[in-house]
């Protein structure tokens, strides 16, 4: 069984869903069947969200509480990052840049 280290960096929780997908056979998805997933995982946070908010939600459907749909959304995205290479912590390092460049209104 895996175990991720206490207090991890993005690149430890990177490494962690690799060895995640290898373990749980994940690992040959294709990035479109990650990014079908992500999709999917993303519609339990939002009705995980509208659960929380009060608001009316089919009582068929099948998602978990708000900590564990923010949960499985980083691991499919961490598995999209991971599909391509990409060090998150660096993209978002460099994006921020970017962003703080920007005028908000």
């Amino acid at each position: 069984m895996l175990h991720l280290k206490e207090n991890p960096t993005l690149k430890d929780i990177q490494e962690y869903v690799t060895a995640l997908g290898i373990e749980r056979g994940f690992d040959q998805n294709s990035v479109l069947k990650r990014c079908l997933l992500l999709g999917e995982e993303m519609g339990e946070l939002f009705k995980a969200v509208r659960k929380k908010e009060n608001m009316k939600v089919d009582h068929h459907s099948e998602f978990g509480s708000l900590d564990e749909e923010l949960a499985d959304v980083i691991i499919v995205l961490c598995s999209v990052v991971n599909y391509y290479r990409i060090d998150l912590e660096e993209a978002f390092r460099e994006k921020e840049e970017i962003n703080k460049k920007r005028e908000w209104k």
